[in-house]
């Protein structure tokens, strides 16, 4: 980017700084852009990747794909998506326990380089291990370049903690919203193998950015908070080495005795992303070290990590079902010019940046006319947004059929409506979660909160393994219902809820 270094005027120092900030930010904000564009370019591709060459993939669309069916292709991309965040949990506790947060984040940044060089290898082998790579990197990394930028700042009272926040949370969406418009270009429409290269090179540039400013970060973030003891590391060794063996011997076995199929490996790890959420969140609410007010507050949560996993259920299907749509049964042209159904990825972010902002002074300017929503109120306007873009989305289905496409302004609209959910979910989830957290598990929380997206994603998962048609107008429109009810039910028991909830807002 432009000369984005400027002197701290408020110490008159001669250090330089990223906009007012420490300098250690634009480090920071640089890795996760990178990062951030290699894992969105490359989740542009997936699902056209994995239709390409099948029954399901658009007519004249690039072939050289791996030929599967748009359920199998839902099931995968699902998958992945509840293992990136799933792995957000073990990556914080990597950066706690073993390596301290720097180290985790460069070591991340080589495992998800390494994946999308697997992912630009030929050969369906070759792909999943690509896969496994990217999903793991980028739960280490997830997980402790945030604490990262909350190291460069002299504790929770620093005034310019928040807007260092902010400007990281724009290099994400930046990162997010040219992926798809190069990555996914260059994949979709000349060779998926130079796009998933060119990826890797992303992640490549956010790494080497990364190891040459580390001299800006703070030193905190060398340090290994709570190391594991001797024993400790022996005892997780073992427990790791054990695991490995036993799941290689019966996978081993499976296929020795002919039976192995794609779902020995979708099910399992579709099972785990359900049941892990469900065992934290019981594990946490029977300790019975939590106060009487600790245990209110926890049972209010599970109402938000319900009501949230609902909400990712349809939202993440943005970059799989109304991506199939996109590619199948919508007009590639605006106003006389070609565009790649890819860049229908780039509107989410496109519209955090622009309409973030606007959300941000909303919320003040309501509370200072005591007006501003509540925390409930809030999830349950964004369950009612979801459900509404998928009625929206039942429209543009009817208009489409055999040669028919649609405006590409139907999941424009589609995109935005969603956008406006996630502006009443995300952030407010992410403040609730911290305001509501036990003092035990105050530094696990924000894992736990990443696990509602990996329930949703892995019942979307379930449901394509067990032969639902997401791309079915009915399974939409049961969706679109079943979220709107959500919402109308927490509004409904919104007393209850508060009152669970003790001081918090």
């Amino acid at each position: 980017m432009a000369s984005s270094l400027t002197r701290d005027s408020a110490d008159q120092s001669t250090e330089k700084t990223f906009f007012g900030h420490p300098r250690g930010l634009a480090t920071l904000f640089m890795t996760e852009m990178w990062e951030r564009f290699s894992y969105y370019g490359m989740r542009a591709l997936l699902v056209y990747y994995l239709v390409s060459g099948g029954a399901d993939a658009a007519t004249g669309s690039q072939g050289g794909g791996l030929a599967m069916t748009a359920a199998t292709t839902t099931a995968i991309y699902s998958v992945y998506v509840s293992m990136v965040y799933l792995m957000a949990m073990p990556g914080g506790w990597f950066g706690d326990r073993v390596w301290g947060a720097r180290k985790t984040v460069a070591i991340a940044g080589f495992v998800i380089m390494a994946g999308h060089l697997s992912l630009a290898a030929p050969g369906q082998a070759m792909f999943f291990v690509g896969l496994i790579l990217v999903a793991a990197g980028s739960g280490l990394l997830k997980a402790n370049i945030s604490t990262m930028v909350g190291h460069l700042y002299n504790g929770p009272e620093d005034p310019r903690r928040d807007g260092g926040f902010t400007l990281f949370y724009i290099g994400i969406n930046l990162g997010a919203f040219v992926a798809p418009l190069v990555v996914g270009t260059v994949g979709k429409e000349h060779n998926w193998h130079l796009g998933f290269a060119l990826a890797a090179a992303g992640m490549g540039l956010g790494l080497a950015q990364f190891l040459l400013g580390t001299k800006h970060l703070s030193p905190k973030s060398s340090i290994v908070p709570n190391p594991l003891s001797a024993e400790e590391r022996k005892a997780v060794l073992t427990k790791v080495v054990l695991a490995v063996v036993g799941i290689a011997a019966f996978y081993g076995a499976v296929v020795a005795l002919g039976a192995y199929t794609l779902n020995w490996a979708l099910v399992p790890l579709t099972l785990a992303g359900l049941f892990i959420p469900i065992a934290v969140l019981t594990r946490i609410k029977r300790d019975k070290d939590l106060s009487g007010a600790e245990q209110s507050k926890m049972t209010a949560y599970i109402w938000f990590f319900i009501a949230a996993a609902v909400f990712w259920m349809i939202y993440d299907q943005g970059g799989s079902t109304l991506s199939l749509f996109a590619d199948d049964k919508t007009a590639d042209t605006v106003f006389g010019l070609g565009f790649s159904a890819t860049w229908y990825q780039s509107l989410n972010p496109l519209f955090v940046m622009a309409l973030a902002p606007v959300f941000a002074w909303l919320w003040v300017w309501l509370a200072r006319k005591n007006q501003e929503p509540n925390t409930i109120v809030k999830f349950a306007m964004g369950l009612v947004l979801i459900g509404a873009s998928f009625f929206v989305f039942i429209v543009p289905m009817n208009m489409a059929g055999g040669d028919v496409k649609v405006s590409p302004m139907w999941l424009v609209s589609i995109y935005m409506i969603q956008t406006i959910g996630e502006l009443c979910v995300s952030p407010v989830g992410l403040s609730v979660t911290t305001k509501m957290a036990p003092q035990k598990y105050a530094s696990q929380m924000m894992g736990v909160w990443f696990l509602a997206v990996t329930a949703g994603d892995c019942i979307t998962s379930l449901l394509s393994i067990g032969g639902v048609d997401l791309n079915g107008l009915g399974v939409i429109a049961l969706q679109a219902a079943a979220a709107v009810v959500a919402g109308f039910a927490i509004y409904a028991y919104r007393k209850k809820v508060q009152a669970l909830m003790g001081d918090v807002h």
